[in-house]
């Protein structure tokens, strides 16, 4: 009796053990089921994204740069904790400050420099000389030239970027022409590489960056940029803190050609024309009106941006700027000194203008938006004039924190 008792139990638990196993089988089955399901659906409810248009993130294996020109873009974004904060928006600054030479010039150089190798204007050693405002053109002149800086020639031709090609044919036909000593004229205002340099680079290099979630982009007319020429033994120099107009015309243009919805606004100082050419189609400044006009032709302590002539590159940005903003020389110096004491950034003049434009900006676009600008220069090229305390008061231009402070919290 005990032997059948024990059989029947066996049998029961090997039944009950059997059940269990099919019901938690059959369980993991249904909740995998379950889970496929709603995940496909959640996928569904995601944004298509185009790849044919998407660039993704960049993985660079060889981190050892070429040269100092190696060195020139790939600059990182930097958000502006304070103003974005205040905000609600992510407001962006490309940090051109970090490259070799410490500005956005130092992409136009470079660009300018290549293309003319590549056109044939610029030969290697031919102890052709370029001056330029750069470490970038000044190392490259020494590349190319393989001679000394300002090395003195018997005889030598000037070329200039504006050459047509008859004119670039007609010295290469010329024997031994390659191998003269030539002067060269970079004309950075009327120069496309200047718009290329940003169009091939820091456009995309944004977009990347980014991952195309970008609203509008700000940015001053120009980068300063100090050419020489050299012919002969004649060697002229010449420094303009005036706008090229292309680092908006080149940035612009390739942001809106991959995603036509984004703004891209001017920054413009006071004394500067080219905020009335945005906004009335007239290039004119109340300050330079006849016994106005001061000393400078763009009077303002703001320097590297804004002009009182249209400029190749400029026209270039006309069909797609969409607003534009003027700033006076009080907010731009306010801002500064707000960017020092909130976020550690000491940052130039134009720089301090496009971060004025922004606050602006985001306070029409409303809350959630991002805005790219360029952190274009550190405040080390300005001592002598933005960051010095004793020539703004002799310019009656105050040192007031409170004006950007004021800023972010009144209504637009």
């Amino acid at each position: 009796m005990s032997s059948y008792l024990e059989r029947l139990v066996r049998a029961r638990l090997s039944k009950e053990l059997f059940i269990g196993i099919a019901l938690g089988f059959s369980l993991c089955l249904s909740s995998t089921s379950l889970w496929l399901y709603f995940e496909q659906g959640r996928r569904k409810s995601r944004p298509h994204v185009d790849f044919d248009n998407f660039t993704p993130i960049e993985i660079v294996r060889n981190e050892v740069a070429q040269g100092v020109p190696g060195l020139v873009g790939n600059t990182p974004l930097v958000r502006i904790n304070s103003l974005s904060d205040a905000l609600g928006v992510e407001i962006l600054g490309k940090a051109e400050f970090l490259n070799p030479g410490g500005s956005v010039k130092d992409r136009v150089a470079l660009k300018i420099i290549e293309e003319a190798e590549e056109q044939g204007l610029l030969h290697p050693h031919s102890g052709s000389t370029i001056f330029e405002g750069t470490n970038v053109a000044r190392q490259r002149a020494l590349e190319f030239g393989n001679t000394k800086i300002a090395d003195d020639q018997d005889e030598g031709v000037a070329v200039s970027t504006t050459a047509n090609f008859e004119e670039v044919e007609d010295i290469k036909s010329h024997v031994g022409m390659a191998t003269k000593a030539r002067g060269f004229f970079a004309d950075q205002f009327e120069n496309r590489s200047n718009y290329d340099a940003h169009f091939k680079g820091t456009g995309p290099e944004i977009y990347r960056q980014t991952n195309g979630e970008l609203d509008a982009f700000v940015s001053g007319a120009g980068e300063f940029l100090s050419i020489s020429a050299a012919s002969g033994k004649t060697i002229a120099q010449g420094a303009f803190w005036k706008g090229t107009g292309g680092t908006i015309a080149g940035t612009g243009a390739y942001l809106k050609s991959i995603k036509p919805s984004i703004k891209v606004v001017l920054a413009d100082p006071q004394g500067s024309g080219l905020y009335n050419k945005i906004k009335f189609g007239v290039m004119f400044n109340a300050k330079e009106s006849e016994g106005t006009r001061r000393r400078h032709q763009v009077d303002t302590v703001v320097e590297g941006i804004g002009i009182n002539r249209l400029t190749h590159n400029f026209e270039l940005a006309l069909p797609i700027i969409d607003d534009a903003y003027a700033v006076t020389d009080a907010e731009a110096v306010s801002m500064s000194r707000y960017l020092v004491k909130h976020d550690g950034l000491f940052l130039g003049s134009s720089s301090a203008c496009n971060l004025v434009t922004c606050v602006r900006l985001a306070k029409k676009l409303g809350r959630g938006k991002t805005i790219v600008t360029i952190l274009c220069d550190s405040g080390t090229r300005h001592y002598s004039k933005f960051w010095n305390d004793e020539y703004l008061g002799k310019a009656d231009i105050p040192v007031d924190i409170s004006i950007v402070e004021k800023l972010l919290v009144q209504d637009n």
